[in-house]
């Protein structure tokens, strides 16, 4: 026959709370803290690393939407629905002067 161990159960699975408290070493004893010069060095990273710079053109960008969107909306369905008729018809007049300026104001 085997010998049977005489420790209970209770004290592996459920010790002191006075053992509990020295061998886990929970709470503020138990911490381990950075030292001062360790944690100006985290601080300084942090601060550095979170800054964010955004270019100029994103906030030229930024602006000129926020001013495109705040302009009315225009409608040109008549006009075009105008155009349309005369160039099925045959009716649309080129006017070349108006239009080269038009191009000669984009190209230059």
């Amino acid at each position: 026959m085997s010998t049977v161990d005489s420790t209970s159960s209770r004290s592996i699975f459920m010790p002191n709370k006075k053992e509990s408290r020295e061998s886990g070493k929970v709470g503020p004893a138990g911490l381990k803290r950075n030292s001062e010069s360790r944690k100006n060095e985290l601080d300084a990273f942090s601060k550095s690393d979170s800054k964010v710079d955004i270019p100029d053109a994103i906030k030229d960008f930024s602006r000129i939407k926020k001013v495109a969107d705040a302009t009315p909306l225009i409608d040109n369905s008549d006009k075009i629905a105008r155009l349309k008729a005369q160039i099925a018809e045959g009716s649309y007049n080129i006017d070349y002067d108006a239009l080269s300026d038009k191009i000669l104001e984009q190209e230059f």
